[in-house]
């Protein structure tokens, strides 16, 4: 399908939503296999489990054929947007973006493209024999895919704030959402890939960059999500949400889960290398308190969105909205952090024991957000016809 002047750049979404459900699966595998002298779980230790024929090895391949499904659906559909894109370029309505609100919209492009850096990495380390004893000398290559991606991202971001700020037209009465912050997500995904190699690795060096870079990207999102979330909430409490930007509302979880992992690895690259001990139950009060965030947002968005039938017009009717792919990030994030709130807020202090039936107990409400995610991303898939 070719959508031309039709196409927006939020379209990129639909690519990052496969990307995080690939990476989504991963999660079975980095907290139920273990993986003791190593940070998360590689082919070495996956594959002993694999032989085993219990009920982890059954979860292990089932997490494995959901990593490769979603990584393919990810990388068609990057595909597919980047050449839509490369034709929008040339249409008069991306000059009209390039002059309007939605110029912040672009942002898209990048998040979408760090995240493949994301799901490469997840992919080599699960489906690559002995690809861990090399891994130092992949951080630096990582590292510099990730000052590229913050390059471009940095670039996009700043022509457009600086056009707003020097001739002004910043448009508020089309800003009764939280759209404008697609830049915080982006910003927020550059600096929990950062805080990877900064959490990871055995090298000094390497480590500092990785917590810096972290550090810094994470500093921009905070302050401008100081600042957009602000304007967003003054403008719709005077003109309330529009309905096709109502999933905007949900877009603090992704935001607060990729920044929430950034501080945790940035806490555990400072245990490793700069002698500051982590103390576990730091991890249980601010793990709580993402968690609590999220789940309040996330009812408050729900009721929002079934207010406004949203999903009646948007998901299960006819209307089609790129924006709507904004529903898929939201519940990958959450299932994400549910799974870190559980292994390092709640195993790590001793709350509830590991594999005990609490502990699967509580992945269960995680898991149905994470299958309810599924459920929608085709269903939005097939109305776009990818």
């Amino acid at each position: 399908m070719q959508l031309r002047e039709k196409f927006t750049p939020m379209c990129f979404l639909s690519s990052l939503g496969a990307g995080g459900l690939s990476v989504s699966f991963f999660m079975y595998l980095m907290f139920l296999v273990p993986h003791k002298g190593a940070p998360m779980a590689t082919f070495d230790f996956i594959y002993p489990v694999l032989l085993q024929g219990n009920w982890l090895s059954f979860v292990s391949a089932f997490s494995m054929v959901f990593i490769i499904a979603f990584a393919f659906l990810h990388f068609k559909l990057l595909i597919w947007n980047t050449k839509q894109f490369n034709m929008f370029k040339e249409s008069e309505k991306y000059t009209h973006l390039k002059n309007s609100n939605a110029e912040v919209s672009l942002m898209a492009i990048p998040l979408t493209y760090t995240m493949t850096i994301n799901v490469c990495f997840v992919l080599g380390a699960v489906f690559v024999p002995g690809l861990w004893n090399i891994v130092e000398y992949m951080f630096p290559l990582a590292l510099a895919a990730f000052m590229l991606a913050g390059y471009f991202a940095l670039k996009i971001f700043m022509n457009y704030f600086t056009r707003i700020l020097a001739k002004g037209g910043f448009d508020f009465t089309t800003n009764n959402n939280l759209s404008q912050m697609i830049s915080i997500f982006a910003f927020a995904m550059v600096s929990v890939g950062f805080a990877a190699p900064g959490a990871m690795s055995h090298y000094m060096t390497i480590n500092a960059i990785g917590i810096m870079g972290s550090i810094f990207f994470a500093s921009i999102a905070l302050l401008l999500l100081l600042i957009k979330i602000t304007i967003g909430f003054t403008n719709m409490f005077e003109k309330g949400i529009s309905i096709e930007a109502s999933p905007s509302l949900w877009i603090i979880i992704p935001i607060l889960t990729l920044l929430g992992i950034a501080f945790v690895r940035i806490s555990f690259g400072l245990d490793h290398h700069f002698n500051a001990p982590l103390a576990n139950s730091s991890l249980f009060t601010f793990t709580s308190v993402v968690v609590s965030i999220q789940i309040v947002f996330g009812i408050l968005g729900y009721k929002v969105m079934k207010e406004l039938k949203y999903f009646e017009e948007f998901v299960e009717g006819p209307n089609r909205s790129p924006v709507s792919f904004a529903l898929i990030c939201p519940g990958v994030a959450f299932m994400v952090f549910g799974m870190f709130f559980i292994n390092f807020g709640l195993t790590f202090n001793g709350v509830v024991a590991k594999y005990s039936l609490a502990y699967f107990l509580l992945m269960i409400p995680f898991m149905f957000i994470q299958y309810r995610t599924i459920v929608y991303f085709f269903k939005l898939k097939r109305k776009f016809e990818f």
